[in-house]
């Protein structure tokens, strides 16, 4: 693996993996999460957790031998993998996710997510908006208003991101973004009318030591 992934996620807080799985393993993956959606049930969030705990097929994708590499560049020789989401957005499920750090909800050792594309994405139907370098500002305040019933309780202030410079990441189906758990992020809503079904990883570093999460029920080291 380069050595620019580690630079560019140290430098920026995220790196871009272009076509990391290929239109057929995209596919693959839309479809069992369709299954597992229909099977399961969402809610109104359009969120689904534990993806990898519904279907094996997500634990192996979560074991990608080039992924694994990127992490073990950024992380070091130890990389657990803790639990996976599908979060979509269509027709019914349109709204925008608020600008915050994924930090809140875990606290203990900084994670990094992956969050993969399953559809492309744009910011017509909803793809990701950051704020590079923002993960090295530290751990924010989350006092955003949250009373929209949407989820997201943890969300950053409109001052937060007065002056700063948002980039989007719009992403091909297969795309994965690895991203820190400080880096400013947000999504644009979904005006599409389409599909934009996205799987979102979560990994850490082994040798840290963290609380015993219970939404991690398929944790397992891929290294």
């Amino acid at each position: 693996m380069a050595s620019h992934v580690k630079e560019e996620y140290s430098r920026n807080g995220y790196v871009v993996l272009p076509r990391l799985y290929s239109e057929e393993e995209t596919a693959l993956y839309k479809e069992e999460a369709r299954k597992v959606v229909e099977q399961n049930g969402v809610g109104k969030e359009g969120v689904y957790v534990g993806m990898a705990v519904a279907s094996s097929l997500f634990k192996k994708a979560a074991a990608h031998p080039v992924l694994v590499a990127a992490m073990k560049e950024i992380i070091g020789e130890e990389v657990v993998f803790l639990s996976d989401k599908l979060v979509f957005k269509n027709a019914s499920t349109d709204f925008g996710s608020p600008w915050h750090q994924d930090y809140p909800y875990w606290k203990g050792s900084h994670k990094i997510s992956v969050w993969i594309a399953l559809d492309d994405a744009t910011p017509a139907n909803g793809c990701l908006k950051v704020v590079p370098g923002s993960h090295l500002k530290g751990a924010a305040f989350h006092g955003g208003d949250a009373s929209d019933g949407l989820g997201f309780i943890n969300r950053l202030g409109d001052a937060d991101l007065e002056g700063q410079t948002v980039v989007d990441l719009t992403a091909s189906r297969g795309d994965a973004i690895i991203f820190h758990d400080l880096l400013y992020h947000a999504s644009y809503p979904n005006t599409s009318g389409k599909d934009r079904w996205a799987l979102i990883s979560t990994y850490k570093d082994g040798t840290q030591t963290d609380p015993e999460y219970k939404w991690a029920k398929a944790a397992f080291r891929v290294s």
